[in-house]
């Protein structure tokens, strides 16, 4: 399994819209809404580096009202 956060910024307003839309997504584990630079930090659990990026382009980035993402995969020892 491959473990990755994807922190997101979104329109004003709209955070508990998407957090609803990202748990719909079978690899989310969990969301948190955050203060700072980022409003979101998702965390996916998928079975290699291809579906991660598989759900971050096709599912995260297109939901409605998502302006950026920026993903860490984290790296196996």
């Amino acid at each position: 399994m491959t473990d990755a956060y994807v922190m997101l910024n979104c329109e004003l307003g709209s955070e508990e819209q998407i957090i609803e839309e990202l748990k719909q997504i079978e690899q989310v584990v969990d969301v948190f809404e955050t203060i700072g630079t980022h409003d979101m930090l998702v965390k996916l659990q998928a079975e290699n580096f291809e579906k991660v990026r598989e759900i971050v382009s096709w599912n995260i980035q297109k939901m409605k009202n998502v302006r950026s993402t920026a993903t860490l995969i984290k790296k196996d020892n």
